[in-house]
């Protein structure tokens, strides 16, 4: 008798991979001070730290990608546990700046992968909407990860825990997502999927495609510049940096798992267009807010970024499906290399604005919350640039939807 696909153990196990990325980001965002601390870093070293965590991804997200159908899901994911259980035990022994790039490294492949086998499997095990609602709740716990691992790191690091107890805390949801996929069946894949490599690459050289490519790269840092900093830049802001993430990804989290009514009311397009906008306000307002304020402006913030990453994917899915799972693959991969090319830039900027500071005599705290203020009004062009972009974008898809209806009615 042939085996069942248990698609809820399916589920929670992408679940609890996708917690384990959203672990990696938050835990070191937490403790990224710390290990500059500890081991005499820039903040800039300390970028491209950070990079080797989002170009890990986008390595293995590609490849995993063109080999989705041959290698398997299972497999994918089995690499995935290697990589993470690597970048854990590497980064928790690291010697200095060059062992904690390798080990990030690590940590970032292990996160690709975990996208690389889970956007199309639940694209595969779930139809029309309930697709939708079940890639936004998969969604979802990334920023309720991040939200669970930022009060985590907040509590040990107030507590007295060590940097390496932190990273230990990583192997828990490692473990619970190996367990829970080990002996499963896994769904095949739809047609549009099981397209050939030719048909794939074709699709992602159509102009929906490369505008959704180009975005993602933007949206991606918009949302990841600022989290990923949080706990350099906003140190002296008169707010805790870490519950300055943990409000921004918690209400994440609560807008992704209620997606559907918000997409349903403003579309695909109208979706990305608000979160440029609001974005853009809330990275403005984190630039010049201190004390209680830098909360509300978190609050903006979050409702901008919280749906430009499933919106983006979902638009990718939908718009070129035969793109299939190497264009999901693709379309996140560039969204997390944009966000390693942009680390150490960013690195770069606080290093700069700390200088520019320290020469117009500024010292301290108050050095560092100039800094970081600066280091954030340059990050909101980000935004800025995306509202113009997905303008463009509403009214494009407009007009083309427009001419398929009118080309439909003439040959009715």
């Amino acid at each position: 008798m042939e085996k069942q696909i248990n698609k809820s153990a399916l589920f929670n196990g992408s679940c609890f991979a996708i917690i384990t990325t959203a672990f990696s980001f938050s835990i070191r965002a937490g403790i990224l001070p710390i290990l500059g601390d500890k081991f005499g870093l820039t903040a800039e070293q300390l970028g491209f730290i950070n990079s080797m965590w989002f170009l890990g991804f986008p390595i293995s997200m590609v490849i995993g990608g063109l080999i989705y159908h041959s290698f398997g899901p299972a497999n994918i994911m089995r690499v995935a546990f290697v990589a993470h259980t690597l970048g854990i035990i590497l980064t928790i022994y690291a010697g200095g700046y060059s062992s904690l790039l390798l080990s990030t490294l690590f940590i970032g492949f292990g996160n690709g992968c975990t996208e690389a086998a889970c956007n199309p499997m639940i694209a595969d095990a779930y139809e029309g909407k309930k697709m939708n609602k079940m890639m936004n709740r998969f969604h979802m716990w990334f920023p309720g990860g991040i939200f669970l691992g930022s009060l985590i790191s907040k509590f040990m690091t107030d507590f007295g825990f060590s940097w390496q107890s932190q990273m230990w805390l990583l192997m828990i949801p490692t473990i619970i997502y190996a367990i829970l996929f080990y002996g499963q069946k896994f769904p095949k894949p739809h047609k549009a999927e099981s397209t050939s490599l030719t048909q794939n690459l074709r699709a992602m050289f159509s102009p929906t495609f490369l505008f959704l490519f180009f975005c993602m790269a933007l949206t991606a840092i918009s949302e990841f510049g600022p989290q990923q900093w949080v706990g350099l830049i906003m140190s002296n802001s008169g707010a805790s940096p870490m519950l300055i993430l943990a409000l921004v990804t918690g209400l994440m989290a609560v807008g992704r798992f209620f997606a559907g009514p918000v997409i349903n009311k403003l579309g695909q397009t109208g979706v990305l267009l608000s979160s440029a906008i609001f974005a853009s306000i809330g990275i403005y307002l984190l630039s010049v807010a201190t004390g209680p304020f830098v909360y509300l402006a978190a609050v903006i913030f979050a409702i901008g970024v919280c749906y430009f990453w499933p919106t983006m994917v979902g638009a990718a899915a939908q718009r070129v499906p035969l793109s299939g799972a190497l264009g999901l693959s693709v379309i996140g991969g560039v969204g997390m290399l944009s966000t390693s090319i942009f680390q150490p830039i960013i690195g770069r900027w606080i290093d700069q604005a700390r200088a520019e500071k320290a020469a117009e005599g500024f010292t301290g705290s108050n050095l560092e919350l100039l800094a970081g203020q600066q280091t954030l009004s340059q990050m909101v062009i980000f935004p800025v640039i995306l509202i113009g972009l997905f303008i463009f974008f509403i009214i494009w898809q407009g007009k083309k939807k427009k001419a398929a209806l009118q080309d439909e009615l003439a040959t009715s």
